[in-house]
């Protein structure tokens, strides 16, 4: 059953999530508390360094943490989030996201998203905080709210 609501959520976030599906980010996974993205560096994802830019390392973190922490079908956002830049993305490289809750207690909850290339070079770590503000991506009936 939790796998099932995990999968709806998705569904119901990926639906409406213009920003994930622009940065050409993927769904791989999800299961209660956790989620894996995957993205293919493409040549607008590049700083004037010709390397990933940060921002995009940051973006695909932080859709991660919210597939993770929306996961249970009760409408969470970020509350705080850092993230630590360990080595560069390269055009090209195939990076991957996976979340993984480390606590929830009450509205709160916190998570690690690591930030992996093709190889397992960790590109990036990543520390999210989640707050649930009320609601839910879908109804019981299966209609989104």
């Amino acid at each position: 059953m939790t796998q099932t609501i995990a999968e709806r959520s998705a569904e119901a976030m990926m639906e409406n999530d213009h920003a994930s599906k622009w940065f050409g980010f993927e769904l791989v996974a999800v299961t209660e508390g956790s989620a894996t993205m995957a993205l293919t560096v493409r040549q607008d994802h590049c700083n004037g360094h010709g390397i990933l830019h940060g921002g995009v390392t940051f973006a695909l973190a932080d859709s991660t943490f919210a597939f993770s922490c929306n996961s249970r079908n009760q409408r969470t956002v970020a509350q705080s989030n850092t993230i630590h830049y360990l080595a560069p993305g390269q055009l090209g490289d195939r990076l991957t996201a996976v979340g993984t809750e480390v606590s929830l207690r009450g509205r709160t909850g916190l998570y690690d998203i690591t930030v992996t290339n093709q190889t397992g070079t960790v590109i990036a770590e990543f520390r999210g905080q989640s707050r649930a503000i009320g609601g839910t991506l879908f109804d019981v009936e299966g209609s989104e709210k």
